[in-house]
């Protein structure tokens, strides 16, 4: 079949880098202070790892392996891949990281002492006590990347519509990626020149074996690193021969089982190796590809988009007709690639050469959406390999040992990870409840599916068992017309009065004239003035004392630039408290200090609000645990009635408020209080919470005194409820204890994470 044809025809050019991607990364627990490889087992903060669908334990109990989900672009990989890190890292013990290298560090000098992998299925400990025995254990301990790639459905359905040979799809999809396998097996020594990483080795990796004399590319993907033994013999000619082969070498007793054939490149289609006889290849799974020491996830995504192109070389690129010899030079040139020094000029420099210029035609042919500088990095590396990863290592370990150099690559990893331990990388775009929830999921073992990543939505699934979760805790348990009614603060306010629960009275207006045209009603009286139906304190205006009707003029205005209809209510004396209500149950209690800044006598309240803001626990739109304090219309007519403007220059130990409403959506403080309440406020909450028939709610409580009984008269007045009230305050308080809500909120949704998370 002529595939640069078919690849050239304008329904596959236009899907041609279609394709769907996926990663294992692999590697070692070691400690933080000197790289030493811990002898702590696999961490308990981690899910239970008979089902864990992200981070397993490879072969040894030091080793983490991180497994993204399938992704559709090396943006939306990268972004898991991150993500897995920051819980992998945050999970592990404080005072441990993740080893940077592929080869191992300092192993134990008798490599009994190297501990299997405590795993649940026995099945699988005899099998890695069987590889100890026939290969060794200090060769498992090398890590890796393992890079899981599949040509889009609508790429190889348009190439399919072109050819006649063969009849169905998924023999099609056979011989592509046949095809596609043979010849990266022929030029994966480009991909060992590019990203081998492996110069050298830490003490006791070889013992018995001396190992290379001279630095060298890659010894993970030389004749020193891990592979089977010389009998295994299997061939790629092909589907029917590489199983026939493989069944064979079982037969003979070369290897125990299927799964014990390990090739640089690994054919996928269903659970066991023989069911490709059945499914067809559906993808393919490179397993060549060294740590990238450099990189803080040891793989990037310019690495990512230069394999899937690389692959789609291989399928443009022709092949000789002997697929055996043509694999059998593949490996030789590997091998002598591998083993290159790798500071030296590769002796395969002309077919890299001849490879990347046909790469570029292939670019150009297909018209392929990349950046200009696509190949820069790869010729620049062809060009001068002291640029090349390997190069870099052996070169920055003349100055320090490549012991002490990835001792500190690891120390500095781990400072990114707990810089914002808030924060999930790769998904800091969302709201700060959500990334924290799709941290204790991940974390917990359940699977999420990001369905609309600007709206928060995503989809939960534990062993079938599915949820769907918008905006961290708004989840089927709730009936549609719960937020509905708790959006409009007017129906709240009904509700929760006629089921005998104190609540502000006032009024309603639905235009601008008649608003202000109701201002006598409230003259000589404290009000609040806010919008109908908005959250996160947004155009809320608080008169702790009556105000001119200028002031009450500008404070409706700005609660109608929120909302078609605003309320106008009697101001509650007292302390606003924010309690978090989780099926029947007070998980949290907030005191939210509105913004506020402290004078010192020197500074204006401008710069005190610039000062105050540079906090790293403040951001902007729900990505931090606090938000930065504004100077905008409201907190300038907060100042006024305090005397102050932006430029006044406060006395020292006076603290000047911004706003009247506290919440921490608009500058405020958060600070715990859960313990500090006695059981009858957390009673009022509860009900009501079922007053309203919600399951998940915050609702805020007005207390002028909460030493003094919840029952008597006047001693707290609801002023509102939030359908989707803000975790990440309660989380991350600005003083106090955190409450992890958003786990919470998983253990409501799936009960039986108690029961699968027991110990193994």
């Amino acid at each position: 079949m002529d595939f640069q044809k078919m690849m050239q025809a304008p329904k596959a050019r236009a899907n041609v880098l279609a394709a769907r991607f996926g990663v294992e990364r692999e590697g070692q627990r070691v400690r933080l202070q000197d790289g030493a490889l811990v002898t702590t087992p696999h961490p308990k903060l981690l899910g239970n790892r008979k089902y864990h669908p992200y981070i397993q334990t490879d072969f040894a109990e030091t080793q983490l392996e991180l497994i993204t989900p399938v992704t559709e672009s090396p943006e939306e990989l990268m972004a898991w891949l991150a993500a897995l890190h920051d819980v992998a890292g945050r999970s592990m013990a404080k005072e441990e990281a993740l080893w940077p290298l592929s080869m191992p560090p300092q192993l134990p000098t008798n490599q009994s002492e190297i501990k299997l992998a405590e795993l649940d299925n026995f099945e699988d400990v005899l099998y890695r006590r069987y590889l100890a025995r026939q290969y060794g254990r200090r060769k498992q301990m090398v890590s890796g990347i393992h890079f899981n790639f599949e040509f889009g459905e609508t790429l190889v359905q348009a190439l399919f519509d072109q050819q006649q040979v063969c009849q169905s799809l998924e023999s099609f999809k056979t011989e592509l990626y046949m095809k596609v396998t043979r010849n990266y097996l022929r030029y994966r020594w480009l991909i060992t020149y590019l990203y081998g990483a492996t110069p050298t080795s830490e003490p006791n990796y070889f013992v018995e074996d001396p190992g290379p004399a001279e630095p060298v590319r890659s010894i993970r993907n030389s004749a020193y690193g891990y592979r089977n033994y010389e009998d295994v013999q299997v061939s790629y000619a092909s589907l029917e021969r590489y199983l026939q082969d493989i069944s064979k070498m079982v037969d003979l007793g070369h290897l125990s089982e299927e799964k014990e054939f390990y090739s640089p490149l690994r054919l996928r289609g269903g659970k066991r190796v023989q069911d490709l006889a059945d499914s067809g290849i559906r993808y393919i799974e490179l397993r060549n590809i060294d740590l990238q020491p450099f990189d803080r996830y040891g793989f990037y995504q310019e690495e990512a988009q230069f394999l899937q192109v690389f692959l789609l070389l291989m399928l443009w690129l022709p092949e000789e007709a002997d697929a055996d010899d043509w694999v059998r030079e593949g490996d030789r040139r590997n091998d002598a690639v591998a083993l290159e020094r790798p500071d030296a000029m590769t002796a395969c420099l002309p077919e890299g050469e001849w490879l990347l210029a046909e790469m570029e035609k292939m670019i150009a042919a297909l018209d392929l959406s990349l950046p200009v500088d696509f190949l820069s990095e790869a010729s620049v590396a062809l060009a001068d390999p002291e640029t090349t990863p390997a190069a870099q290592l052996w070169l920055a370990s003349q100055v320090h040992s490549q012991h002490e150099v990835a001792t500190k690559l690891a120390q500095a990893n781990h400072y990114e990870i707990w810089q914002r331990p808030y924060q999930l990388a790769g998904f800091t775009g969302m709201e700060l409840s959500t990334q924290i929830l799709l941290f204790d999921a991940i974390q917990q073992g359940v699977k999420v599916t990001i369905l609309d990543e600007a709206d928060q939505f995503l989809q939960l699934n534990l062993q079938g068992h599915i949820e769907y979760v918008k905006n961290a805790n708004m989840t089927a348990k709730d009936s549609y017309v719960v937020p509905l009614m708790m959006a409009n603060k007017t129906v709240t306010k009904k509700v929760l009065a006629k089921a005998g629960f104190r609540v502000p009275k006032g009024g309603e207006y639905g235009d601008l004239a008649t608003a202000l045209a109701a201002y006598p009603k409230y003259d000589g009286q404290a009000i609040v003035v806010k919008p109908k139906s908005t959250n996160y304190g947004l155009g809320i205006s608080v008169f702790k004392e009556a105000p001119a009707f200028s002031d009450y003029e500008t404070a409706v205005r700005l609660a109608f630039a929120e909302d078609t209809a605003i309320l106008v209510e009697e101001f509650l004396p007292g302390t606003e408290y924010r309690f978090f209500v989780l099926d029947g149950k007070v998980e949290g209690i907030m005191l939210r200090v509105p913004a506020n800044v402290v004078g010192d006598g020197e500074r204006t309240i401008a710069q005190l609000v610039a000062s105050k803001n540079e906090d790293p626990l403040r951001g902007t739109h729900h990505r931090s645990p606090l938000e930065l304090i504004q100077l905008g219309e409201i907190e300038k007519l907060m100042l006024k009635e305090q005397g102050y403007q932006v430029d006044s220059v406060p006395a020292a130990g006076v603290t000047v408020y911004l706003r009247e409403n506290s919440n921490v959506s608009t500058g405020g403080d958060s600070i715990d209080m859960t313990d500090e309440f006695n059981e009858d406020y957390k009673a009022v909450a509860v009900a009501a919470v079922e007053a309203l028939g919600a399951k998940i709610s915050g609702i805020d409580l007005i207390i002028p005194d909460r030493t003094q009984p919840a029952s008597e008269p006047g001693a707290y007045g609801i002023i509102e409820a939030n359908f989707n009230p803000a975790m990440h305050m309660h989380v991350y308080p600005y003083q106090g204890q955190g409450r992890r809500l958003t786990m919470a909120v998983l253990q409501f949704l799936y009960p039986e994470l108690a029961e699968l998370n027991l110990p193994e």
